[in-house]
């Protein structure tokens, strides 16, 4: 169903504060949506998928039953509609804090730091950054900024299109859900599938939106052709879009070998260029705001 013109309003107002402010220093209502989940993971907590399913619907359903609550609240107030959906998208953006990051491990790296580098890169990824070299760290920080792409800023958009701030909120529940518990790992590979599976289901659109924006800004098409070449050999049915059109998008080659705490995954390249420099974090970071702004526009057709 369409948006109205007031949660269009709302989105694209709200892309401009996540581009003026960024995300709050403290008191972010994602952070505060973690602890929340945090504490209700220790009471629910099994290794059972059914239990998962629980944790997962109680908090994605009560950030959806939230946001229907704030519509109510605004029905016939078009101006209050128009605050209150940007203020939510403002809220569950992240593609200004995105790039922060991006340009911040370009200049730790460009530095020499790769130690700091090394520590930095948890704000992006998981993956284990022991022992990564500068090229390594380049690679993990430009294919975390391409699938943060969609995860941060177009999926949001999408999902506030589809259904105004319950779309918002219950998406970035979701998304939320999915960076904390949606592992394969001994504790989460059960408890977690849910939180995982949801997290699959609603970036499905929103990674295609992506890499179709990814290649409507680069105005390359070698994005396009390795975006329909390789985008679906990455294991994820979603970052692989994402990650193929940024590969095209920027000449570079993307996958390869990546460690998560223990466990080593061997992903299939995508693109035909040269392995990524730390110069093209910088470009990578550029490209995520063009596509971010790009659905923006898209918002207020």
């Amino acid at each position: 169903m369409p948006a109205s013109s007031d949660t269009a309003r709302g989105l694209v107002l709200g892309v401009a504060l996540d581009a003026v402010l960024g995300d709050p220093r403290r008191g972010h209502p994602v952070a505060a949506f973690g602890r929340v989940a945090s504490a209700l993971e220790k009471v629910l907590y099994a290794d059972s998928r059914s239990r998962g399913v629980l944790y997962a619907g109680v908090l994605v359903g009560g950030a959806a039953g939230a946001g229907v609550v704030v519509e109510r609240l605004t029905r016939g107030r078009p101006a209050w509609r128009t605050g209150a959906t940007a203020v939510a998208t403002w809220a569950v953006l992240g593609g200004t804090s995105l790039g922060r990051e991006g340009r911040a491990m370009a200049r730790l790296l460009e530095e020499g730091d790769l130690e700091g580098a090394r520590g930095r890169l948890s704000h992006l990824c998981a993956r284990d950054p022991a022992g990564l070299d500068e090229a390594a760290l380049a690679r993990a920080t430009v294919e975390s900024v391409a699938e943060n792409t969609s995860d941060a800023a177009v999926a949001p958009l999408v999902w506030g299109l589809v259904g105004g701030v319950p779309g918002l909120l219950a998406y970035r529940a979701a998304n939320t859900l999915d960076a904390m518990v949606g592992y394969r790992s001994p504790r989460y590979e059960r408890f977690g599938w849910a939180a995982a599976r949801l997290d699959d289901v609603l970036n499905w659109v929103p990674s295609r939106v992506t890499g179709l924006l990814v290649v409507a800004c680069s105005g390359r098409s070698e994005a396009w052709r390795v975006l329909m070449r390789d985008g679906g050999n990455h294991p994820s049915p979603n970052a692989g879009r994402c990650e193929a059109a940024f590969a095209g998008a920027l000449g570079v080659r993307l996958g390869g070998v990546n460690a998560y705490g223990g466990r080593v995954e061997r992903r299939p390249e995508m693109g035909d260029g040269r392995a990524p420099e730390v110069g093209d974090i910088r470009r990578a970071v550029r490209l995520s705001a063009m596509v971010t702004w790009a659905a923006g526009v898209l918002c207020a057709r």
